[in-house]
């Protein structure tokens, strides 16, 4: 009996049917190379063009395959001239194509960005809604790693102030499909804002996202760990750095609620407001700089809704140093937002020594 009783109980362990042991892994790299397939093959008018997208198979290799499949009228090459091919893309998206522009990283975005705000950003407002354009602006933003101040930059915040665009900022590799997806399928123009640092990372997905029809939408964020002591909001790969604090504030009895922004504009403020309602406390946390960053919005949102009188402690950010990024690896990683740092802020808002 004993015998077959322990049989029964290894059996089940080593049969376990939960999500998380069956869950099959996709990385965000091989999630947005899907993603840009799937729309490339669901409607002709989608074509990507960028800096090495075609023959190199992309700097990043997201477009891994895509030139051989679609040949070079789907798949562009372009000079290293960011406000050239982003203007090509912007009229191309105004005569009725829905090109996909990419940046080989957000930083060089500035050379195109009279392209990206005036072009794009507000040609639907300024003709009167005649003239729709369809764009995508997607690339690594944010910080990498020893790439120093002009590669490194967080545009999240730059992009989000400007009417006219969307913006969504992915963090694993079911945010990554399912809001490009979401983008290339948009009316208007969307920045994806991509970071370079989990391209390689395997995240656990569903059959659902899997599928060809999965799609995002567009200014909804998630729940991604429930909590009824505080709130932490955040968007990127700043999420894993706050899902890693939660984890460790479980150990002591705190108990974090984490919400992954995913868009940016228009921002989820429904999710937030609900959330803090709930806890009464809320961090930021980003790795943009402070001023009129995205948790200066969050701040500023809570203030002005109801949702102020029902806080028990200020709101804390937890944000980049307000600094150029350096290149030494021990300034880079201080000039970062850390485990530590939101485990800190978090136990000052909640009064906790």
């Amino acid at each position: 009996m004993m015998l077959a009783s322990a049989v029964r109980n290894l059996s089940r362990r080593s049969f376990s049917t939960s999500k998380a042991v069956s869950a099959q892994q996709l990385t965000v790299r091989d999630a947005l190379n899907a993603a840009l397939d799937e729309e490339m093959e669901r409607d002709e008018k989608v074509f990507l063009l960028g800096e090495e997208v075609a023959q190199y198979d992309g700097a990043y290799k997201v477009s891994r395959g895509l030139w051989k499949k679609y040949g070079d009228k789907r798949v562009i090459d372009t000079p290293i001239t960011e406000m050239g091919f982003a203007g090509i893309a912007v009229g191309a998206a105004m005569a009725g194509l829905r090109p996909v522009c990419e940046f080989m990283t957000f930083n060089f975005s500035m050379q195109a960005i009279d392209q990206v705000i005036n072009s794009a950003a507000k040609t639907f407002y300024m003709s009167a809604g005649t003239v729709n354009v369809p764009i995508v602006f997607r690339g690594p933003n944010g910080a990498a790693a020893g790439v120093a101040a002009q590669h490194s930059q967080c545009f999240g915040a730059w992009y989000s102030h400007c009417p006219g665009l969307k913006v969504v900022s992915p963090y694993d590799s079911e945010d990554a499909k399912g809001l490009l997806k979401a983008a290339i399928r948009d009316p208007d123009p969307v920045v994806v804002l991509e970071n370079e640092m989990v391209y390689g990372v395997s995240y656990p997905v569903s059959d659902q996202v899997l599928d060809k029809n999965f799609v995002l939408p567009i200014g909804k964020a998630k729940v991604m760990r429930p909590g009824k002591h505080i709130t932490i909001v955040t968007h990127s790969k700043s999420v894993e750095t706050a899902l890693q604090a939660a984890n460790e504030l479980a150990g002591k009895g705190i108990e974090a609620e984490v919400i992954n922004l995913r868009s940016l504009r228009p921002l989820d403020s429904e999710t937030i407001f609900k959330s803090v309602q709930k806890t009464h406390h809320l961090v930021t946390v980003e790795q943009g700089w402070p001023q009129s960053g995205i948790g200066s919005e969050i701040c500023a949102r809570i203030m002005e809704h109801e949702t102020f009188f029902h806080l028990d402690a200020p709101i804390w950010r937890v944000t980049g140093v307000d600094v150029p990024m350096p290149y030494a690896k021990t300034l880079e990683a201080a000039a970062l937002p850390q485990v530590p740092d939101v485990v800190t802020a978090v136990n000052k808002v909640l009064g906790v020594k």
